[in-house]
């Protein structure tokens, strides 16, 4: 049996594999740390872009899933018709309530998004740091700023000319990038975001739209394209801040995606509650065109509609919980990829969407949809190319250190 000197303190078994000892010249010696080699390191770096794509697979898939939920439920909320009163058929009325539907939604989200971040993190710290509330109460009003004014371009621009638009977030967000971070980009980047916005637009231009949409205004005012015009600068403004945020942490503190999600909506409640409640209480001088509501006591009014119509609760209740944990998969990719990424995914989702449709149904496209199909998936396979090959230099460059200093 060995004793053990009254000066020396027995170690915890170690986790790391052991090193056997070198006998030089009578003494032991350990061995050298074993540098990593550029076979190692190449191994290591497929793992991580595997990872990498796995990852982003699941964030594209969930936002897919959620939100074409969510855009199902959203149209079943607002165009399915309920019988006034039960004695009088012919009367019907319409869920139009679209701040108290945002703001249930915000609330949801908020819920879930603090769940998760309380699992993630055991602690409710959803402040990175003072320095970053400025941004993100801008982020907050961008995002319930740009709803409003976009529902009431819809009354002074035809309907193709709001979906074109919407179709065109890319430039925006790449615009501001430029002109607020100084951010540059690659002559390969500007022409992947041109195609994929072409292609999203002929392809938007080339599909009929479905019966008992036409729109009744056929022309597009100058006060329309300015409504309109104001709603994507929201929205880029929107991806914009918040990818500096994510990219800042030391000036704003590190941000994780949960953290973010939380903030936002629990601001965002807050500001579309204060909403509902104040409205009421101010003269309809005071408030602007864009922002009326047709129901003045809109929360009262909302909770009216909703014990009439119980059926309709449960398809609300089901948008909020789609739109949650959209976000969550929404903010999952803003952290780990880029907001140009995220507004190339939601942009499109739409045109994948009817695509699919249109492979399911055996429908046929026109030579104008290839068209912006083609250019659509071109942009995305170039934007793959060009990132892995990116990747590979990188991984070359670092094989060529590794060498250097072994040498």
């Amino acid at each position: 049996m060995q004793r053990i000197n009254s000066g020396e303190v027995m170690q915890p078994p170690s986790d790391e594999p052991e090193r056997r000892a070198v006998y030089t010249n009578g003494h032991i010696s350990q061995p050298p740390e074993r540098k990593p080699t550029a076979k190692s390191a190449s191994h290591s770096h497929a793992q991580s872009s595997q990872a990498g794509l796995l990852t982003l697979l699941i964030c594209v898939g969930g936002i897919y899933v959620s939100f074409l939920t969510w855009g199902l439920l959203q149209e079943r909320i607002t165009t399915t018709p309920y019988p006034v009163d039960t004695s009088v058929q012919a009367q019907r009325e319409f869920f139009r309530f679209p701040v108290v539907l945002n703001t249930i939604q915000a609330l949801f989200a908020f819920t879930s998004g603090s769940l998760y971040f309380l699992y993630k993190t055991r602690s409710f710290n959803i402040l990175p740091s003072k320095d970053a509330l400025a941004p993100l109460f801008l982020v907050t009003l961008t995002t319930t700023l740009a709803s409003p004014f976009g529902y009431a371009s819809l009354a002074h621009v035809d309907y193709l000319t709001f979906v074109l638009a919407k179709s065109c977030k890319l430039l925006p967000v790449m615009a501001l990038h430029v002109t607020l971070f100084r951010k540059r980009y690659p002559l390969s980047k500007y022409l992947i975001v041109l195609a994929v916005t072409s292609g999203v637009a002929i392809f938007t231009l080339y599909h009929p739209p479905k019966l008992g949409r036409e729109r009744i205004v056929q022309t597009s005012s100058l006060y329309g394209l300015t409504l309109l015009g104001i709603n994507l600068l929201f929205d880029g403004l929107t991806n914009t801040v918040q990818d500096h945020i994510f990219q800042s942490p030391q000036r704003y503190g590190k941000t994780t995606g949960p953290q973010m999600m939380v903030i936002l909506n629990l601001l965002s409640t807050l500001l579309m509650g204060s909403y509902l409640l104040l409205t009421p209480y101010v003269p309809d001088s005071l408030i602007p065109s864009f922002a009326k509501s047709s129901q003045t006591h809109e929360m009262a009014t909302a909770i009216s509609f909703l014990s009439r119509h119980s059926a309709v609760f449960y398809d609300v209740i089901g948008f909020a919980a789609c739109g949650a944990v959209g976000q969550l998969f929404i903010y999952a990719t803003l952290e780990r990829f880029s907001s140009l990424l995220l507004v190339t995914v939601t942009v499109t989702r739409k045109m994948l969407t009817m695509v699919l449709s249109v492979a399911w149904f055996g429908k046929t496209l026109s030579q104008g949809q290839w068209m912006g199909v083609g250019l659509v998936f071109g942009g995305i396979a170039a934007e793959a190319y060009i990132q892995n090959s990116e990747k590979k230099e990188k991984e070359r460059r670092k094989r060529e250190m590794v060498l250097e200093k072994r040498k």
